[in-house]
């Protein structure tokens, strides 16, 4: 399947795959419940803009799927995004939603790992109306492949238990996990070694 990076001008078109992927995602789809579409497009649009400051957004020809990738040293909001990602989730949820929201992102920082350098698969996403037809495993894998190349290992937190085989198949495996504080969701967290050729 063919990568196209994602610029500045597709961003908003990912954020909303994004938000209508994620919305009966067990963790998000709780955590951002009082959101509509275009407040959810808008919260995903941080991860989106984070991303694209290396140049790690992928999406399939048609968008599809999308894939946000951290590259080692990266931080996923960088710069003053975490600021005004909170800030506009302090504008649009209540305030047991926002300090619900706090403490789960607190908890993603806890789990991640820093005993080596990695690539961080911050998000994977397929359009509900093309899902069940391999697409973003096919986009998974071939953006794997440039890790792969690069000798560079890779992490992920699986929100869904659901799609813990299809990361499975894809070479990662369960290192730990952590529960969601709204409604104790359980968050797998799984690493890959590269794939030797």
């Amino acid at each position: 399947m063919q990568a196209i990076r994602v610029d500045e001008a597709d961003a908003p078109v990912v954020a909303e795959t994004l938000a209508l992927a994620f919305a009966d995602d067990p963790v998000w789809g709780v955590a951002l419940a009082e959101l509509d579409v275009s407040q959810r497009a808008t919260f995903w649009s941080f991860f989106v803009r984070g991303a694209l400051t290396y140049g790690t957004v992928w999406t399939t020809p048609d968008t599809a799927a999308v894939a946000t990738w951290i590259p080692p040293d990266g931080v996923e909001l960088p710069g003053e995004l975490e600021a005004e990602m909170f800030a506009f989730a302090t504008s649009v949820l209540s305030p047991d939603a926002v300090a619900a929201l706090e403490e789960l992102w607190e908890r993603f920082d806890a789990a991640h790992p820093h005993h080596e350098p990695h690539a961080y698969l911050s998000l994977l996403a397929t359009h509900p109306s093309r899902r069940g037809h391999g697409i973003g495993q096919q986009l998974l894998a071939t953006t794997l492949e440039g890790w792969d190349a690069q000798g560079i290992p890779s992490y992920l937190e699986s929100t869904n238990p659901g799609n813990n085989h299809r990361y499975q198949r894809a070479g990662f495996e369960a290192v730990g996990g952590f529960d969601a504080p709204l409604n104790g969701a359980r968050i797998t967290t799984m690493w890959r070694v590269v794939t030797a050729d």
